[in-house]
């Protein structure tokens, strides 16, 4: 037998899900995170869920992973000491940056600037320069180089990153940089522009490269420790990991670029919303990830989730495709507070995370959380075990919520109340900007909920999004592993090629792709892919002449030869119209062509519920006290596992399983499907 796990580092859970790839059983697990060294959860899950499924470690063959060591890294500060080579007069490129405060009207005002990653003491200008079309108009000069890089050396750098002004066009200039870097400072990695991200403008093309230098050390020592441990017990595996934009990449191929892994959390959790949803026939989705520390949100239209051609953590964004994933920190996790000043309730974004955590996980927390309201209001049972082994203590929830209660003057289940209710609304705020604000009528979406709290949450926001039906799939709490499992190698390549319309044509265009295709399939074919399984993905950005936005417009490259380019056209006015609701009688440009290879889709299956009546009460295993609406309610529980499809479960309930816990409110019914999603609907009279 053969088995592969897939791996979600959370910021309070980590985990795993194990396949048989001969049967398709599989087995989960969940194990806090542990934060000062990540990799030590990642074994402990992998030891846990091998005593489950009573394997041998050993018989592992293959473990993708998404983490979040690249993304903690930028926002904690954490990362490497960058020294940046830049073409001579163009130094302070990170320091102008792009004129953009984050905030409302007069946020300037209060806004303080982060360090750049690289910091100017640490930036060099070399003597050299190319023109927009890739011909040299001055020379490298080398010997002024290397005096400059021995001074660089002298101060410490650990990464270096070199972004010459048009390396897009060739990337000759930096090439030779690298070579004579690793003579002048041995051991210390170097990211090429050209190589990273070759595409125009050069504040994005740099900060981008910086980036990936930035995080580089820290996640190659992650990446090496990790394989060295997984060989020590599972010997002979493969290890990739989780892109941004939902592929696998290997684990050379993040150690050489990982800023491609700054959003590999949220996107293993979307990769799994839609492998679920589409064997239940659901096409179009809004996921909803609503774990410890954070709620993550994406839209999914026709099986396919939006994609971004920016990443941003913290205030730092980078141009790296990634899932159109929308953050908030909002999770079970995130705290609630009454400031002194306005007396008006707060929650979030700060977390109790896995350490100390919620005051009912009983570990030292004492800090009110929205994990703590739910357990105020009944809405988690203190029967339920997070995890199957973490117990809930009430007395000590209520006792932190109280202060809450006591700040405002409100009873403790008014106060709690007023928790649920406000993260409730940062989520729904985070779910219409991935809608409504797109252009995309929420009505016409399922809502897929997961996470540790998204079931618990999914029913209200269902109601405020009036998307239906909420979608609560079996293990919901440890979907993302299921998407990190059930996901498939990808790389693209790309290249800058400005052109109107009228100066190119479909052949030519084309003609590029194709190029750019047998580059992307380069790093599949080292993977053991055969091109038999690979499937390409064409993309264009494309503006209006004179204008400075770009859209990405999808293009098949079979017959693109033939018509293509007018095609694309026609697309982009229409996704023009949609955003901004009129298109422009001008001149189309062409700016970046790019190709985007995947490899074979798994072919793992959900597994079937046995099917049975309608009436769930054999399921049930008792009631539970609520405060909803305002006023008590009873609720019955369900225990999940005992669940067949077919039940119709009436609320008020709550539904347990290991994972996570699932709420159905009054005027609402959770019906069970075939694959054993719950599937939550208004009452129909």
């Amino acid at each position: 037998m053969v088995f592969r796990v897939g791996v979600d580092v959370g910021g309070t859970f980590t985990d795993l899900l194990l396949i048989d790839e001969d049967s398709g059983a599989r087995h989960i697990a969940k194990v806090p995170s542990t934060p000062a060294d990540l990799s030590a959860g990642v074994l402990q899950g992998l030891e846990k869920v091998c005593r489950q499924a009573d394997i041998a470690p050993r018989a592992i063959g293959q473990v993708m992973h998404g983490t979040t060591v690249a993304t903690n890294a930028i926002l904690t500060g954490s990362g490497a000491r960058v020294g940046l080579v830049t073409t001579q007069g163009y130094g302070q490129v990170l320091q102008v940056a792009r004129s953009f405060v984050p905030g409302g009207l007069g946020a300037w005002v209060i806004y303080n600037k982060s360090a750049p990653l690289a910091p100017l003491e640490l930036t060099i200008e070399a003597k050299e320069r190319l023109s927009a079309r890739g011909d040299v108009v001055e020379p490298l000069d080398e010997d002024d180089l290397r005096a400059k890089l021995r001074q660089l050396r002298a101060r410490g750098v650990e990464a270096l990153t070199v972004s010459l002004v048009n390396a897009y066009a060739d990337g000759r200039h930096e090439r030779r940089v690298q070579a004579i870097a690793e003579e002048e400072m041995p051991g210390v990695p170097v990211s090429l522009s050209s190589a990273v991200i070759p595409e125009m403008q050069e504040y994005e093309r740099t900060i981008t490269t910086v980036a990936n230098s930035y995080v580089r050390p820290v996640v190659a020592g992650y990446v090496t420790a990790l394989q060295g441990d997984l060989r020590d017990r599972l010997g002979d595996h493969n290890l990739h990991l989780l892109r941004s934009d939902g592929g696998l990449a290997s684990a050379e191929a993040a150690r050489a670029t990982p800023v491609n892994l700054l959003m590999s959390g949220p996107a293993g959790g979307v990769a799994g919303a839609i492998w679920i949803a589409q064997q239940a026939g659901y096409q179009n989705l809004l996921t909803f990830d609503m774990g410890g520390t954070s709620t993550d949100v994406c839209l999914v239209q026709d099986g396919r989730a939006r994609t971004r051609r920016e990443t941003t953590v913290g205030d730092v964004t980078v141009r790296a495709s990634s899932l159109d994933v929308r953050t908030v920190g909002a999770g079970g996790g995130s705290i609630a507070h009454v400031p002194e000043l306005t007396k008006a309730l707060r929650v979030g974004p700060q977390s109790a995370g896995a350490d100390p955590g919620p005051a009912a996980y009983n570990k030292g927390g004492t800090s009110p959380t929205v994990t703590d309201a739910n357990v105020v209001l009944g809405y988690l049972p203190a029967s339920a075990r997070l995890g199957g082994e973490l117990a809930i203590d009430r007395e000590k929830a209520a006792t932190a919520v109280q202060t809450v209660a006591d700040a405002l003057d409100l009873s403790l289940e008014r106060a709690a109340a007023g928790i649920i209710d406000i993260v409730n609304e940062n989520m729904f705020g985070a779910l219409r900007l991935v809608s409504v604000e797109q252009g995309y009528d929420p009505r016409d979406f399922a809502l897929v909920a997961f996470g540790g709290a998204g079931p618990m949450h999914a029913n209200a926001l269902g109601r405020l999004m009036n998307s239906w039906p909420v979608i609560i799939p079996p293990g919901p709490g440890v979907l993302c592993a299921y998407g990190d499992a059930t996901t498939r190698l990808r790389n693209e390549a790309s290249r800058t090629f400005i052109r109107r319309f009228p100066e190119t044509g479909s052949a030519e265009v084309g003609a590029i792709l194709k190029e750019l295709q047998e580059t992307a399939a380069a790093a599949l074919d080292a993977e053991g892919v055969p091109r038999s399984d690979q499937t390409t993905t064409c993309q264009i950005d494309l503006r209006y002449h004179g204008q400075g936005l770009l859209l990405t417009v999808d293009v098949a490259l079979d017959g693109f030869t033939t018509g293509g380019l007018e095609a694309a056209g026609d697309q982009f006015d229409q996704m023009h119209t949609q955003l901004f609701t009129f298109a422009l009688d001008a001149d189309k440009e062409v700016v970046n062509l790019r190709a985007v290879v995947h490899g074979q889709a798994t072919t793992l299956a959900a597994e079937p519920l046995e099917a049975s009546g309608s009436d769930p009460a054999a399921a049930a295993i008792g009631t539970q006290a609520i405060y909803v609406d305002q006023e008590p309610r009873q609720a019955t529980i369900y225990d999940r596992v005992a669940l067949r499809a077919g039940h119709r479960i009436s609320g008020p309930a709550i539904v347990t399983e290991m994972d996570a816990t699932s709420l159905i409110l009054p005027g609402h019914t959770g019906e069970i499907d075939a694959l054993g999603n719950i599937l939550i609907r208004p009452h129909t009279s």
